[in-house]
């Protein structure tokens, strides 16, 4: 193509058919852009808004689009700055550079990654880091783990060996509806849901940090349990016993802000480190000393059970007349 000009910008202006690769159609303007042929060793290169410096040994060591473009077999546009333009993401090129410089690079971890740097070595023509993303989405797809898995225990000799077996904290939810002899409250039935359904956000939270076991074989018909370093830490009873139109009801509560206090307590209790003194002292464990105020009463407080019952209840009617009330011992 041709320009037409008059004057001293004539010299400097020109207009370029420009591959369609980079997003220009010939005949488009292409103001403040010109053509170079690269003869030095070093090259600037500005991808998206994202500069990157290479070598022209880099960029057409192996047949690739870019490979053609520094070869002469295709026009590159410079800016005024001498920044060879290229109208791509420049998220993903300094992967593609490190490619064609070392012939394998660290894939993305994420699925997501993997597949836009697929997307953007298919466009620059790399054909072995193609193959590499096309073999790492196949992997991935084939061993598909689950991100939670919670194991349910079975039998009290199971929950033993889970808890000797592992050197994570442990949270544990045992819920058992049919564990009753009386009518449920009109409410107890959410709160039961709502209850497991926060032991099922707890454990994607922190299924990394935390073993998290479900029973529905106890006796208890909703209770949560903590354990840290093999031996329980708190216990959380959702459940009691209330009076309704003269008789006895069973009423399952939700106490959301306790159990997820108790769940923070516990991750204390991580390994490789021990418990830290002071956060034992100020969430209400063993609180720190030194060695010469270490006691009996110490030792005992380190075994101690937190045991917090929403409500508690009595075998027997000492009611008022006329009053529905729940009682606790």
């Amino acid at each position: 193509m041709s320009a037409e000009a008059s004057g001293p910008a004539a010299a400097e202006a020109l207009s370029l058919e420009v591959p369609k690769p980079w997003g220009l159609e010939p005949g488009s303007a292409a103001d403040g852009l010109k053509p170079q042929t690269p003869n030095s060793k070093y090259v600037k290169l500005n991808v998206g808004g994202s500069l990157h410096y290479t070598t022209l040994r880099t960029l057409t060591g192996q047949d690739t689009m870019l490979k053609a473009m520094f070869s002469g077999r295709a026009e590159v546009l410079t800016d005024a700055g001498g920044w060879v333009l290229i109208d791509r993401s420049g998220r993903h090129f300094g992967t593609i550079l490190n490619y064609l410089r070392d012939g394998s690079v660290p894939l993305p971890e994420s699925t997501r990654e993997l597949g836009e740097l697929l997307g953007e070595a298919r466009y620059y023509l790399v054909q072995g880091l193609i193959e590499d993303c096309q073999l790492a989405l196949q992997q991935k797809r084939e061993n598909l783990s689950p991100l939670c898995l919670i194991p349910m225990v079975t039998s009290p000799q199971e929950e033993q060996q889970l808890l000797a077996s592992t050197s994570k904290p442990v949270v544990k939810l045992l819920h058992n509806r049919s564990n009753n002899k009386y009518s449920y409250t009109s409410t107890s039935d959410d709160n039961l849901l709502k209850n497991i359904e926060l032991f099922d956000k707890l454990a994607l939270r922190f299924h990394g940090r935390l073993l998290f076991l479900k029973d529905v074989l106890g006796d208890e018909i909703c209770c949560w349990s903590f354990y840290g370093q093999g031996r329980k830490i708190a216990e959380v009873c959702c459940t009691s016993i209330v009076y309704a139109t003269e008789k006895k009801q069973t009423k399952v509560e939700f106490p959301e802000a306790r159990i997820f206090e108790e769940t923070l307590n516990i991750l204390i209790y991580e390994t490789p480190r021990g418990p830290d003194p002071a956060l034992l002292e100020a969430t209400g464990g063993v609180a720190g000393g030194g060695g010469a105020g270490r006691g009996e009463d110490e030792e005992n407080r380190e075994h101690r059970v937190r045991r917090i019952h929403v409500r508690r209840h009595i075998t027997h009617d000492e009611r008022p007349h006329g009053q529905q009330i729940v009682f606790k011992d």
